[in-house]
């Protein structure tokens, strides 16, 4: 009995160290992230660049000053592009398909799409679009690396409709791509919202860390993620064996919750997990509370 209490006192100290030794390597990250923050907003700065100026002339440190003008230029070029990027969500651009029987001689025209999630910028979007159409000039949806879950087959028909047969007596459609373009961008971002929510979600319930609260509730939280691909469904597991099921609006409204016990649905459950709320963002908060 000694042994095995004197096995488990040195596992507990070995797992208090590894969760010391973690939470040390994730404040070295902090630190070192709001180091070069405040690194990048210093170069940046106006008085900054008129110092390094005014001391260009200076023959003493002039290769490190050489070096820090150089860290400025690149940083005010980094910010302005990321000034283009968030004023200019989506651009367009002219491309040619190298494939000799390509339509419209090769001829394709592209749309940029430019998405942020949690202060950062996400790999771009793009849409190629053509015109297969002799004599219109409809354009189509050639490529794309949009997400399977963005219904842009369905936006397409509906603002770049195909012209209409000639013995058709409905009037061709007229097409509208700056309707598409923004009505899809508009998509994009509600998906990557509701993804990021279930993100907060999971931080709030300490699943996204090696000790969080999870651990510290009676009947905790075990798992939170998406139902479905579009991310409008969270499903929700507690330790003791209940599941539930969370239906969000495309902006992240709360529109029903269901949780399934060993008696059937667990109303009490639905309460204490959402009570009055009205957004995800009000069950993230519950959870940070709790």
């Amino acid at each position: 009995m000694a042994s095995e209490e004197t096995q488990l006192s040195e596992l507990s100290v070995a797992d208090q160290l590894d969760n010391e030794i973690a939470n040390l390597r994730s404040q070295v990250e902090s630190l070192k992230r709001e180091l070069k923050l405040q690194t990048a907003t210093l170069l940046t700065s106006e008085s900054t660049r008129q110092v390094l100026q005014a001391n260009s002339t200076r023959e003493n440190d002039s290769s490190r000053l050489q070096e820090l003008s150089a860290r400025a230029d690149e940083q005010s070029a980094h910010k302005q592009q990321c000034l283009y990027r968030a004023c200019a969500s989506v651009t367009t651009f002219k491309v040619r398909d190298p494939d000799p029987n390509a339509v419209d001689d090769g001829k394709v025209l592209g749309l940029r799409f430019e998405i942020m999630s949690k202060s950062r910028f996400l790999r771009p979007y793009y849409v190629m679009l053509n015109r297969p159409y002799s004599n219109y000039q409809h354009l189509r949806v050639h490529r794309h690396t949009i997400p399977q879950c963005i219904p842009l087959s369905g936006l397409a028909a509906r603002h770049l409709p195909p012209p209409t047969a000639k013995d058709d007596y409905d009037a061709t459609k007229r097409q509208d791509l700056s309707k598409f373009a923004r009505t899809l961008r508009r998509e994009l971002v509600r998906y990557h919202n509701r993804t990021a929510v279930i993100g907060d979600l999971r931080s709030a319930a300490g699943l996204e860390s090696k000790k969080g609260k999870a651990k510290e509730l009676k009947d905790p939280i075990v798992d939170i993620s998406a139902a479905d691909a579009q991310a409008k469904q969270i499903r929700v597991e507690w330790s003791d064996g209940r599941t539930g099921r969370l239906v969000m609006s495309d902006d992240g409204d709360i529109v029903k919750m269901v949780v399934q016990g060993e008696n059937g649905q667990d109303r009490e459950s639905v309460k204490q997990l959402i009570g009055e709320s009205v957004r995800i963002e009000d069950v993230t908060k519950r959870l940070e509370s709790t």
